[in-house]
């Protein structure tokens, strides 16, 4: 295996994972998982509850970190040619680079206004016309812009399901992260909500790298490029989603995406 970053060519996979195991303790969470994620597309995490989507999810941010006990146990995972658990990569910066929007929307008691501005503040942004242009760009990202513009000073808690979510996201693009990371994000949310974030999604795509897991089978097929199917922490099968969902390698992805389990 190859762990030295500088020889991995400048048109390196936004994400590159290799021969990894996970642990959670003594417990195995993922067993050698190897994929390649391209910039700019989306790719969706598939699979029954527990295989381990989320669990790699949080890998590529060091999230895992966190928890006592958790830890890669062998193989590397690259960000754009850097090997992440290097001894020069601060996770406080990678997690920067790498924005995150959770399951449940989770808007900062604070105006609409102030959760976006955060990000930039706690970079050291102070400039208020900055920080305007940095807000109002953000919230046009997250398809935003025009339903709150007028009610910037507001709580975001009088916001809807959707538009909270819709917040978040412009929350994490408001501090430039090069990769998005999505964990079940439209799973809380009404169909028509679910629409708008999808079709956000789409847009996103041309300026972010977007990894996303879903539950939603039928979400995966409408936004993403390329889906990997995880069952029992291995990774069965990662192909393009048109060709994982009509014609599948494996009969494990076909049992699953046909519906016969999860």
């Amino acid at each position: 295996m190859n762990t030295d970053p500088t020889n991995f060519p400048d048109n390196a996979p936004a994400i590159l994972v290799k021969d990894v195991d996970f642990n959670y303790g003594k417990s195995t969470a993922l067993k050698d998982i190897n994929l390649s994620i391209a910039k700019n597309e989306i790719t969706a995490f598939i699979g029954p509850s527990g295989c381990g989507k989320s669990t790699l999810l949080r890998c590529f941010n060091r999230m895992n970190d966190l928890i006592p006990g958790a830890r890669v146990v062998r193989g590397g995972i690259w960000v754009d040619g850097t090997e992440i658990h290097s001894p020069q990569v601060d996770s406080v910066e990678l997690r920067r680079r790498m924005g995150m929007v959770f399951q449940k929307s989770n808007p900062f008691p604070r105006s609409i206004y102030e959760n976006v501005a955060y990000g930039p503040r706690i970079l050291g942004e102070k400039r208020k016309d900055v920080l305007d242009g940095l807000v109002e760009k953000a919230l046009r990202g997250a398809a935003l812009w025009d339903e709150v513009k007028d009610r910037l000073h507001e709580g975001a808690s009088g916001l809807s399901g959707g538009q909270q979510q819709r917040l978040c996201i412009a929350r994490t693009v408001a501090v430039e992260p090069k990769i998005i990371l999505m964990d079940e994000p439209c799973s809380a949310l009404d169909p028509i909500a679910t629409v708008r974030v999808e079709e956000l999604l789409t847009n996103l795509k041309k300026d972010y790298t977007i990894v996303i897991v879903t539950h939603n089978m039928q979400q995966a097929t409408r936004v993403s490029d390329r889906t990997a199917f995880f069952y029992m922490g291995e990774l069965v099968e990662f192909d393009d989603t048109r060709k994982m969902f009509s014609t599948p390698s494996d009969e494990r992805t076909l049992a699953y995406v046909t519906g016969r389990f999860g």
